[in-house]
């Protein structure tokens, strides 16, 4: 039922985002990419925080259902990462002439694919099911240090061909158009309900197999 009203909510935002959000000043239509792309990265911020959470609960507790808890979340966050690097490398495409530019924010989130990517094959590499969930819980708890640098710090020193903040800008005031912000929040709040849906899925099956 969950699941059933998760693909209603974002069926009904697609429409939204085809028939009723306006084109943009200087990105005309191509602004539908953002009710991808920015939702896709926050949540992917939040699979990793999970990951980090549950790690650290299995550290402390040792019980294997909360390593499984972090591992899921850690892969989803990952899936979510590179669905927001796809979109926005094609919204790179359309602005700046090239799928990939090496911008800041393109860079970091690289990084990151490639630390999370580490994760996935780390856990694959340890047959042992005890060594496997204390080193990728340990791996998962200290990677986390390092996403509020590459999501939201580092990208911020250097020169960078994404425009300003699109929902909220430098000053602080939103400088959307209403109908534009009200189905972003429409976007977020689907794509976290089907993160929320893979995850109870995903984590089913996999204590299923074990």
């Amino acid at each position: 039922m969950f699941g059933f009203l998760v693909m209603a909510w974002i069926v009904v935002v697609t429409a939204l985002v085809f028939l009723v959000v306006p084109p943009v000043e200087g990105l005309g239509y191509l602004i539908r990419i953002i009710f991808l792309h920015i939702p896709t990265a926050w949540i992917s911020v939040l699979g990793f925080f999970l990951a980090a959470w549950w790690a650290y609960r299995y550290l402390k507790t040792r019980d294997i259902k909360v390593y499984h808890r972090s591992s899921v979340a850690a892969k989803l966050g990952l899936f979510f990462c590179l669905a927001a690097t796809v979109s926005g490398a094609i919204f790179a495409k359309y602005t700046w002439g090239a799928y990939w530019n090496w911008d800041p924010r393109q860079t970091t989130i690289f990084i990151l694919l490639l630390i999370y990517g580490a994760y996935v094959t780390l856990e694959l590499a340890i047959s042992d099911d005890e060594k496997r969930a204390q080193i990728s819980s340990a791996y998962a708890l200290f990677a986390f240090i390092t996403v509020p640098f590459l999501v939201f710090i580092i990208p911020r020193f250097y020169q960078s061909l994404h425009p300003d903040d699109v929902i909220i800008n430098s000053s602080g005031t939103i400088n959307m158009d209403p109908v534009v912000t009200m189905v972003l929040l429409a976007s977020l709040v689907g794509i976290t309900g089907l993160f929320l849906w893979l995850f109870r899925y995903v984590l089913q099956r996999r204590q299923e197999k074990y």
